[in-house]
């Protein structure tokens, strides 16, 4: 079976924006599929006071999807507060990305939950200060 990507998949596949890690992040988080092996490790720096996403960046284990997915996360997410970013949705992930093949739509779904999961860890640290 051969998978279909449209180009700016391949595009953010090939040139991944914001890949690495953040060494004193202020939110981290790592979702991973079970069912095809793939993972996402999210880190987000924060300003304290305008609660807006100054930084993030992404580790990626596993296909094309799952690298352009992350990666278009990324560069939704960066400049938004954490209420603007927890409004990103799989698939306004996956309309920015062209389109994925059903077989890969986990990847947007993964890619979400990093970034969201990672900001629930954020404002769940901020109540315990």
């Amino acid at each position: 079976m051969v998978i279909q990507y449209t180009s700016k998949v391949i595009e953010h596949f090939k040139n991944p924006h914001n890949i690495g890690k953040i060494e004193d992040a202020d939110a981290y988080a790592v979702e991973g599929g079970p069912a095809c092996g793939d993972q996402i490790a999210m880190y987000l720096k924060i300003d304290r006071d305008t609660k807006v996403i100054t930084d993030i960046k992404f580790e990626s284990f596993g296909c094309a999807a799952n690298v352009a997915t992350a990666s278009i996360v990324t560069d939704m997410a960066k400049g938004k507060t954490i209420e603007e970013a927890m409004k990103t949705t799989w698939k306004r992930v996956a309309e920015e990305l062209g389109g994925l093949p059903p077989i890969k739509m986990h990847c947007s779904i993964m890619a979400v939950d990093a970034l969201k999961n990672a900001l629930k860890n954020y404002l769940n640290k901020a109540k315990e200060k």
